[in-house]
């Protein structure tokens, strides 16, 4: 039976990711309150949350099943982005992670990578062959290599875990068979404690961080900064907080890059456990969202491609509201509408756009 296609469009999910993004742009502007240099940043993230709602808007009228057949050329325009990148990119804080865009500004390519990376391992996972042996695994597994491999060496870390994510959720979904995909959590295993194990991949102050997420009194004054005066502020909120603009931590800046990486901090200090609770219950509806947008897909591609996007919000929420309290190593994942930054905000409205399509698709639709 054919309906009209607002009667299949879930109003719920944009909304609470535009409520979430304005509340984004007030804490920005706190955090920023004191610090000239910062002082446009709210104003920059109202343009770009407008420039996102436009993105989710289009997106989510336009027919997900075409993504499968563009795969092969966002996955090649993914190559071609990061690899300027790392021939002409801008650097800012020890990475090279930006495209210049002159007065525009700039945008950072890793952010869509996540979305090109999920369009391609579903389009791959959702062939018509069969999936059930580890030598199957092959191709996924080169799609996954070629841009992460360009974004370690920005170096770019969290982004990189959040690849990983994705692939391994997409695969635990579509494989036929489990022993694949527990050989392939083996030699994952294998890997991280490889990587942690030794110098021969990780940079010294990525190794650092590691080292004090494991004890965060080794270098108080030093590495462990951040997390120390992040565990501060959030303690410091208590119950109800201390009020907007006037938590000690933001305002004086003892938190670095609290309008970014850190812009939890400033709610949890500035609102209290009130205030993070309901941040976590909108994060619970938007990812809620998702999966009911998964659990309605009609085909295997919308549903790995659903689950791939699920996937990196979770990590990303888990991560860094982990990484705030201290039961996570600092990754420098932004949070999802809330943190400071175009290209992961119009990302993230990218991601929400497709999960509204794959939804509305369970009926049959009237244009």
């Amino acid at each position: 039976m054919d309906r009209p296609w607002y009667r299949s469009y879930n109003f719920v999910l944009p909304a609470v990711c535009v409520l979430i993004t304005l509340a984004g742009i007030l804490f920005i502007h706190s955090a920023t309150l004191h610090d000239p240099a910062a002082s446009t940043e709210a104003k920059k993230q109202a343009l770009y949350l407008v420039a996102g709602i436009a993105v989710m808007t289009a997106f989510s009228a336009l027919d997900y099943h075409y993504w499968k057949k563009w795969a092969p050329y966002l996955y090649a325009l993914n190559l071609i982005l990061l690899g300027i990148v790392l021939a002409r990119g801008q650097s800012e804080l020890g990475a090279q992670r930006w495209i210049s865009l002159g007065p525009l500004g700039t945008f950072q390519p890793s952010e869509f990578a996540k979305f090109f990376v999920a369009v391609t391992l579903a389009a791959m996972l959702s062939e018509k062959r069969k999936y059930d042996k580890l030598l199957d695994l092959v191709n996924p597994l080169i799609a996954l290599a070629f841009p992460a491999l360009l974004i370690v060496k920005q170096p770019d870390l969290g982004t990189t875990l959040v690849l990983g994510a994705i692939f391994t959720t997409q695969l635990f979904f579509g494989l036929d068979n489990l022993r694949a995909f527990a050989l392939y959590a083996g030699g994952v295993i294998a890997t991280a404690l490889f990587t942690v194990g030794t110098p021969f991949v990780l940079k010294p102050f990525q190794r650092s961080r590691l080292l004090v997420f494991l004890n965060p009194n080794a270098d108080p004054q030093g590495a462990g900064w951040n997390l120390n005066q992040s565990k501060i502020a959030v303690g410091d909120g208590q119950l109800l907080g201390r009020g907007l603009f006037h938590g000690s931590q933001t305002q004086l800046n003892f938190v670095p890059e609290h309008s970014r990486d850190f812009i939890f901090t400033v709610l949890a200090e500035e609102t209290g456990f009130i205030g993070a609770l309901a941040l976590l219950a909108a994060y619970a509806a938007v990812l809620w969202g998702g999966v009911a947008a998964v659990a309605s897909s009609r085909d295997k591609f919308g549903a790995l491609l659903g689950v791939g996007l699920v996937a990196m919000f979770a990590f990303h929420i888990l991560v860094n509201v982990g990484m705030t309290l201290g039961i996570m190593p600092i990754t420098g994942i932004p949070l999802p509408f809330m943190s400071f930054g175009g290209s992961a905000l119009i990302t993230n409205f990218m991601a929400i756009g497709v999960l509204l399509n794959i939804y509305m698709q369970r009926h049959r639709l009237v244009f």
